[in-house]
């Protein structure tokens, strides 16, 4: 890596932000095919006033109270991005209004507290939920504990990041890592809060600890003999791709590595993998989808029509937002498109209703316990066509809906990894049980929901 040039990250940070304000022309093409606009109750302003007001929130913090909203409403969908004509990254600028909001409301010691504290909570969630499933072996298979340490003698020939969360649900990392196997890719891998995005810090106001955080990552990350790195979270991707990546190019004149999206390198892969495709998966699919980063739908579409004996459904849904996760800045509006689809799925009598992400299947999986199909991971698809298979201990877990069962599933390896018990049962419930925007069923018996208010 070249050396760090006097410029600071916040410094190149900003002047990325001048460049893309200036070269914006306030057409207002954006904010006209944004799909937060309505559910956020700002359709009666102009599209024109709504980017204006954005620019201005992103010089110093302060504009209508519009423009606070849609930046606020912000499910990164990305449909804004292929709307502009001039080059403009409009999530971008959505993101740095969000920025300029939090600079100008709180204090820097006040936003440096609130990033330290969602960090925080994010490892303390993945640390936890990964260890009441995996045993040491299978964490550091997965870049955790003494794995996250070492480093190969000769470098693979990429990265896989898994991000943060994904680890929460690992048989889904797992089958990534089993699918590469096959396709005989050398990887090394990485993530985990040791490799923090910096996402965290970004989102409570601080613009300096994000770089740091960022940088430090991307350094780990720029360990590949072909200078790419296969990501799994598209939170990370996005982070890396439009924030960090960029503006460290802008302070040292090139970028480290580039990534990829893991369904786009499998995508792009289509003829070394369908050989591999050889156990027919007879069932109806229909696929649960978030556009937020360009070619991701498109790739998983493909490959499931690639596997042997699997049909796949239309369920004529709308496609909102990065991931699961980011359709919760409107919650109400998340719940109703929640209901919608299953109740979609039940009316075409699918077999499955297939997530690519992680937070997908969080959100979701549970509610296989009350609909008549079963909601599982693309690549659980993939993988059973080609004779892997990785439990899906999370759903197991989430389905108990009992806090004090699950920790009496779990008390081998909460004993194994010196966990306590109470303080496992606390993230038990907050994050494995509270993460739950569409309620239950109150029990088994009932054949409706009641739609969400």
């Amino acid at each position: 890596m070249p050396p760090v040039n006097e410029t600071s990250f916040e410094t190149a940070l900003g002047g990325r932000v001048q460049d893309m304000v200036e070269a914006c022309t306030r057409c207002g093409k954006c904010a006209e095919v944004c799909p937060s606009v309505a559910p956020a109750g700002i359709s009666e302003a102009t599209s024109e006033d709504l980017i204006g007001g954005v620019l201005d929130l992103v010089r110093n913090g302060n504009g209508p109270e519009a423009s606070r909203k849609w930046a606020a409403a912000c499910m990164l969908s990305g449909e804004c991005i292929k709307a502009c004509d001039y080059g403009v990254n409009p999530r971008f600028l959505l993101a740095m209004a969000r920025l300029g909001v939090a600079k100008s409301d709180k204090e820097l010691a006040e936003r440096r507290r609130q990033g330290v504290d969602r960090y925080r909570e994010v490892s303390r969630g993945v640390t936890m939920l990964s260890r009441l499933q995996l045993d040491t072996e299978v964490l550091e298979r997965l870049g955790q504990k003494s794995a996250s340490l070492s480093m190969p003698a000769e470098p693979a020939d990429f990265v896989f990041y898994t991000g943060c969360n994904v680890l929460k649900t690992p048989h889904i990392a797992l089958l990534a890592l089993d699918i590469m196997d096959v396709l005989g890719v050398s990887y090394q891998v990485m993530g985990g809060p040791s490799h923090c995005c910096g996402i965290s810090q970004l989102r409570a106001g601080d613009a300096e600890m994000t770089g740091r955080m960022g940088s430090s990552s991307m350094e780990k990350l720029s360990r590949s003999r072909s200078g790419r790195v296969i990501t799994w979270c598209p939170t990370c991707y996005v982070q890396f791709t439009e924030t960090i990546l960029p503006t460290v190019e802008r302070q040292r004149g090139s970028r480290p590595f580039e990534m990829n999206p893991f369904l786009r390198f499998l995508g792009e892969r289509l003829a070394q993998l369908k050989p591999h495709l050889q156990h027919r998966v007879e069932m109806r699919v229909a696929l649960h989808k978030h556009p937020g980063v360009a070619g991701v739908v498109e790739a998983a579409a493909d490959i499931l029509k690639m596997v042997p004996g699997v049909e796949l459904i239309d369920l004529n849904q709308p496609a909102v937002g990065l991931q699961s996760v980011h359709v919760g800045v409107l919650p109400k509006f998340k719940r109703e498109l929640q209901l919608r689809e299953l109740e979609a799925a039940r009316g075409a009598g699918v077999d499955a209703l297939v997530a690519v992400y992680h937070s997908d299947h969080r959100e979701l999986c549970a509610h296989e316990r009350d609909w008549p199909f079963r909601i599982i991971n693309i690549l659980e698809v993939v993988g059973e066509s080609m004779g892997l298979y990785r439990h899906d201990r999370y759903k197991e877990l989430k389905v108990m809906q009992d806090a004090d069962q699950i920790v009496n599933e779990c008390r081998d390896l909460i004993a194994t990894h010196a966990l306590d018990p109470q303080d496992a049962r606390d993230v038990i419930v907050r994050v494995l049980l509270g993460e739950q925007p569409l309620p239950l069923k109150v029990s088994n018996k009932g054949d409706n929901i009641v739609a969400p208010g």
